[in-house]
């Protein structure tokens, strides 16, 4: 990482540089605030608040991007409280361990990275989810909940639009895997937990699955039709029931239902190369459906 050392005590910045820079980190130091916003990036900047009649709020405005941590000597409102209102992450008391400085850095370091992993998570499945009609926030709904669909992904949609509404993290599980169970016990209470394929459990297996699950906030999901259970089970059915009939598709009905459901997110070109025809055969095909390609 890159590391920026802003320490008017010079000895104590070349000791915490030689050390970091043995954990093969590349450290730059400077003295003072208005020298070190004239730097570049930084992965990490660590910010004495002992420096006297310095302003540390332009410093951690500029690195505001950075993993901002204060070294400080005391805490007070000057060199804790309002830098961290400012937007510093943390701070750590003189005289510290190094290893406990590397500690919080790697902690925020990681806790970045989350953050930033879960916001691109967060962007595929609403992405993902966008031509889907949401139904979570208008089902009057109590866990442990049964969803039957033979579309898995309108199962998707609720369980995750339910885990946001409720403001919960949500754990996914399959009861294709064996450990399933075992971890399904084991979830703690403030969570949802998203369990698919409810179809390849035996009757025997049901029973005990249901007891597990019966005090925890559950919702599991079946492309089966869903009975003998006590729990509530919500069908849900997609705006076009082409792929809810429970029965193989004749190749034309399936032509027709992704022409008319793609061919506003894919040129023709593409469309008909997905297809394997070519552009006069899908041409031919809309006209034979009477299907119009809106511009």
């Amino acid at each position: 990482m890159k590391i920026l050392i802003i320490e008017n005590e010079i000895y104590l910045a070349q000791s915490i540089a030689t050390k970091l820079g043995e954990l093969g980190h590349n450290c730059e130091m400077c003295t003072s605030t208005k020298d070190a916003i004239k730097g570049s990036s930084y992965d990490v900047v660590l910010l004495s608040t002992n420096i006297n009649g310095q302003d540390f709020t332009p410093v951690i405005e500029t690195f505001k991007k950075s993993i901002v941590i204060l070294m400080v000597s005391y805490i007070s409102n000057d060199t804790v409280s309002r830098p961290l209102a400012a937007g510093a992450k943390d701070y750590i008391l003189k005289p510290f361990m190094i290893e406990e400085l590397i500690r919080k850095i790697n902690h925020y370091q990681e806790f970045e990275k989350l953050k930033s992993r879960n916001e691109a998570y967060e962007k595929y499945i609403t992405h993902s989810f966008s031509d889907i009609a949401q139904t979570a926030q208008d089902e009057e709904v109590e866990l442990p909940l049964f969803i039957s669909s033979s579309f898995q992904k309108y199962s998707d949609a609720f369980a995750f639009e339910y885990a946001k509404n409720e403001n919960l993290p949500i754990h996914f599980l399959t009861l294709t895997d064996s450990k399933a169970m075992n971890e399904i016990a084991s979830m703690p209470q403030n969570c949802i937990i998203y369990i698919i394929d409810f179809q390849v459990l035996k009757k025997g297996e049901r029973k005990t699955f249901c007891k597990i699950i019966e005090d925890k906030k559950v919702i599991v999901t079946s492309n089966d039709k869903i009975e003998d259970v006590e729990h509530h089970v919500l069908e849900i059915q997609s705006g076009n029931n082409v792929f809810d009939k429970g029965e193989i598709l004749p190749i034309e009905d399936y032509v027709k239902f992704i022409i008319l459901n793609y061919q506003s997110k894919y040129p023709d070109t593409e469309l008909s190369k997905k297809l394997g025809i070519s552009r006069k055969s899908l041409w031919e095909k809309r006209k034979k459906y009477d299907i119009i390609k809106k511009k």
